[in-house]
């Protein structure tokens, strides 16, 4: 037999420091694309989120000197001490939409990173090119880059949406280092991701849509928007649960995190704050789809509830609070009797928890025997309700359509329902109450106030129950 090629200790022990370093420089793991857990094998369900086939094997190179990890700027800080730091100076930049203004609160602060997120075909890119237009006409240059889109696509939807401004960009990339050399050259105060997803930097060995390129993307222009105080604002894809694509630490990298919602048969639009660092949370801002682009809706009560059917049973009226805004949506519920053993809870724009849960104080308090009954909740105008003062209303709408009577059409409603059917009080009573008269309400269905009661604007009577049969009596005893 001839020699082997690895004919000696010292040949072996030069093959494993070669093969060291070779997987020193690359490095194999599996990502969950919902999540972001990592783990050196592969899983067909995610240990931590428990979603199938979402483990993804990427290589990553390992960084290449200390340096490379530094901040873009170069500039090496220093610790300050609490009191040496003075306030903060730096006005908003008012964006011409002020139903986007509500739910940044006031505005863009320059140097923060936005991420919106949202269904395909829901509306972002329609959205944020209004947005990009409007603010170059108004507060200077703005880039608008784009990963899936051509250039001459953006400008048709541009010019059907009536929009031109001098001072709008538009640049098709997804090379994070070229669109760096573009800013800096174009001196933006904002700039578009269009989206995160497509965006990609050369010194990640993966394709771009992996957790790391994601990542290491959004970390890179978070950077940049600290250094520069340009403001970014990034679009990302959602999952099939609805959720932005990529790690949850994409949202932590952020400084404001929104979702435009909608339901695709309506034509109405939500754009929804769930974390803000310059504001309040949980703001809504309301848009129509139309064929010029998103028009605000500046009074969405009246809206909702303009082919609203008075005198129709299973109907109610809820007074929600979504983030600083009060809104009066219509809650419609339909009882039936079931054809099967086990009784449907189908519920559409309210939690199916919160369903079972006033079914089951109304059949267990009032006596309803809904056990036999199919329970069908919609509320109208395609908004989703999570606040607890809306409960009162749902159980009003159920019983309603149980009892084949209309509950008075000029009554609203708020109260969160206890377990034993009390009725809780809610906070914000008076911008509540407030809303309602101005949209025309006269009466409101509220829980007893006792002597601590918020003031109350002149023109609307009160009824207050203490319990869910009360009000219930209060309901469909009055005329």
């Amino acid at each position: 037999m001839g020699e082997s090629m690895l004919s000696s200790p010292d040949d072996l022990k030069s093959l494993s420091v070669q093969t060291q370093k070779a997987m020193a420089k690359k490095r194999s793991a599996f990502i969950c694309s919902n999540c972001g857990r990592r783990s050196s094998g592969y899983f067909g369900r995610c240990p931590q989120c428990g979603e199938f086939e979402s483990m993804v094997e990427h290589v990553e190179e390992a960084p290449k000197s200390r340096a490379h990890s530094q901040a873009s700027s170069g500039v090496q800080r220093k610790p300050l001490r609490l009191e040496a730091v003075g306030p903060g100076e730096e006005d908003r930049l008012p964006v011409p939409m002020g139903e986007f203004n509500r739910v940044l609160g006031g505005g863009l602060v320059p140097g923060s990173l936005v991420l919106l997120g949202g269904e395909p075909g829901v509306g972002k890119s329609t959205l944020v090119i209004e947005l990009a237009a409007l603010l170059a006409e108004s507060a200077g240059n703005v880039l608008y880059v784009s990963g899936e889109e051509s250039a001459s696509q953006i400008k048709m939807r541009a010019e059907r949406m009536g929009l031109s401004a001098r001072d709008l960009f538009l640049l098709t990339e997804t090379d994070l280092g070229n669109i760096f050399d573009q800013i800096s050259a174009l001196d933006p105060v904002l700039v578009v991701i269009d989206s995160i997803q497509t965006t990609h930097t050369a010194e990640l060995n993966s394709s771009p849509g992996l957790v790391a390129q994601v990542r290491e993307c959004a970390l890179r222009l978070q950077s940049l928007a600290k250094d520069s105080g340009v403001s970014v604002l990034m679009i990302g894809h959602v999952t099939k649960d609805g959720n932005i694509a990529g790690p949850r630490a994409l949202e932590h990298i952020v400084d404001t995190v929104l979702y435009l919602e909608g339901d695709p048969f309506q034509q109405y639009r939500l754009l929804r704050s769930v974390k803000n660092r310059f504001g309040a949370t949980s703001e809504l801002g309301v848009f129509e789809m139309r064929g010029r682009g998103m028009a605000q809706v500046e009074n969405p009560s009246q809206v909702f509830l303009e082919e609203r059917v008075v005198q129709a049973s299973g109907s109610a009226i809820a007074i929600t609070m979504e983030g600083t805004r009060p809104l009066l949506v219509e809650m419609q519920a339909l009882t039936s009797p079931t054809s099967f053993g086990n009784p449907r809870r189908t519920p559409n724009g309210v939690d199916i928890n919160r369903l079972l849960l006033i079914s089951a104080v109304l059949s267990k308090v009032i006596g309803l025997k809904l056990w036999e009954q199919d329970i069908f909740v919609n509320v109208i105008g395609g908004i989703r309700i999570s606040e607890p003062a809306s409960d009162l209303a749902m159980a009003v709408a159920i019983a309603s359509s149980y009892y084949d009577r209309p509950a008075p059409a000029d009554l609203a409603i708020v109260g969160e329902v206890g377990l034993s059917g009390e009725i809780r009080r809610v906070g914000q009573l008076s911008m509540r109450l407030n809303e309602a008269r101005k949209i025309g309400f006269k009466r409101v269905l509220v829980p007893r106030l006792g002597g601590n009661a918020d003031e109350i604007p002149p023109g609307i009577q009160l009824l207050q129950a203490r319990n869910l049969s009360g009000a219930l009596r209060e309901v469909f005893s009055t005329d």
